[in-house]
């Protein structure tokens, strides 16, 4: 079995890769029978020096191997036909740009296995930047009070080199006495938490949390559960949401009122109720002044996210009454960030994450006729042809959707 970690071709460049050297080396010793050789690249975080001091193969060449693992999408023509490629398709939502991708990877009779495929059996994804994403998501919200306020000064998180230097930052600001909610459950939300954690913030209970005043800096870690309720007043549990969301309206009102600084790091759901509208951002009671949207759904279930931003310029402000965005210095607006890529400002330490999963879980699928079936579950073409699991794409691919 030939593996091949591949140069990452999309634009803006993404300097994260698939496995670092020290993970590629790790593979090499648990499994001698795999050989690997790496794509040489000018902007991944690891030089070509490092692979090669690994003792690793470094080349332009890349067509002898059988497996090849990316992170962002492939560009159409630099697809090898016949080939097994693993990276983020952005597909499995049939989003319309890369419909065109999708339909060359099927013509080229390529197997396809999109790293957010890759589960266990009840669905829960093995792999992912998503902790990295609420790390650096955290960041860059406190880095966004600190450009209103003119209190404090973050520097970019993507001139950082480690979460710890993250959190080195993070420890020099004089933090205004604010009330923090973080939503999730996932590794992003975890991700967030580690932050809020490592900055020694205290967190409350909800009930505590919307109903006391503190004299210090809180957080608090809301669930599905906390921010929405059944209509019918039931208490079930977050399984009976996820599969019956139209049964739910928010209750994150009560959170509004009280939350100073809002970072969402939850999941959303077709069919859930949005969190805040841009109606309840008019209310008279909704405090919330920062919005960091780790999740970052347009005109989605956080009013004020009505774009993503980007690392070179990831704050704007969004007025509640105008509806409309503004300078994030404007006296009414509240401040947003909503970077979409926040994992690639750390990419090294995601990198090296991302590699310790995928050897642990993924790897061994290739020597173990894939035992627990998380090949079979993550491939989405074969032979030309959407698998079963995928076949919802069809019309997709066909220009039909």
């Amino acid at each position: 079995m030939k593996f091949g970690i591949i140069k990452e071709r999309k634009n803006p460049p993404d300097r994260r890769v698939v496995f670092s050297p020290e993970k590629l080396k790790k593979l090499q010793k648990k499994y001698p029978e795999a050989s690997i050789k790496v794509e040489s690249s000018d902007i991944r975080v690891f030089s070509d020096e490092a692979y090669k001091d690994a003792g690793l193969e470094v080349t332009s060449i890349m067509s002898d191997c059988d497996v090849l693992f990316g992170v962002k999408e492939v560009p159409i023509d630099a697809l090898i036909p016949n080939k097994k490629y693993f990276f983020f398709s952005h597909t499995i939502k049939k989003q319309p740009y890369n419909r065109e991708l999708l339909k060359a990877i099927l013509a080229k009779n390529i197997e396809l296995y999109d790293h957010e495929t890759i589960t266990k059996e009840n669905g829960a994804r093995l792999i992912g930047f998503g902790r990295y994403a609420g790390i650096v998501g955290a960041y860059n919200g406190f880095r966004a009070i600190g450009l209103k306020t003119e209190k404090f000064n973050l520097p970019k998180a993507e001139t950082l080199d480690s979460q710890k230097e993250l959190i080195d930052e993070l420890h020099k600001i004089n933090l205004p006495k604010i009330k923090i909610l973080l939503t999730g459950n996932g590794k992003v939300a975890y991700g967030a938490k580690e932050m809020l954690d490592a900055m020694n913030i205290k967190q409350v209970s909800v009930d505590d949390y919307v109903s006391k005043n503190f004299n210090e800096t809180v957080y608090c870690f809301a669930d599905v559960l906390d921010y929405n309720k059944r209509k019918d007043g039931q208490v079930i549990n977050n399984r009976d949401f996820y599969n019956n969301p139209q049964e739910y309206e928010a209750n994150f009102m009560r959170f509004a009122k009280v939350t100073d600084f809002f970072i969402a790091g939850h999941f959303f759901g077709d069919g859930s109720p949005y969190l805040f509208t841009r109606e309840d951002a008019k209310h008279p009671d909704f405090n919330i002044k920062y919005v960091a949207d780790i999740s970052c759904d347009i005109d989605g279930p956080i009013a004020s996210t009505i774009r993503s931003s980007t690392i070179a310029d990831p704050v704007y402000g969004y007025h509640p009454e105008k509806e409309i965005e503004v300078d994030y210095k404007d006296e009414n607006a509240i401040v947003v960030m909503a970077v979409d890529n926040l994992p690639c400002e750390l990419p090294k330490d995601a990198s090296k994450g991302f590699g310790e999963m995928f050897l642990e879980n993924v790897i061994p699928a290739f020597f173990n006729n894939d035992k627990n079936g998380v090949l079979a579950r993550a491939k989405m073409t074969e032979k030309g042809k959407l698998t079963e699991r995928f076949s919802y794409l069809q019309d997709y691919v066909d220009g039909k959707e």
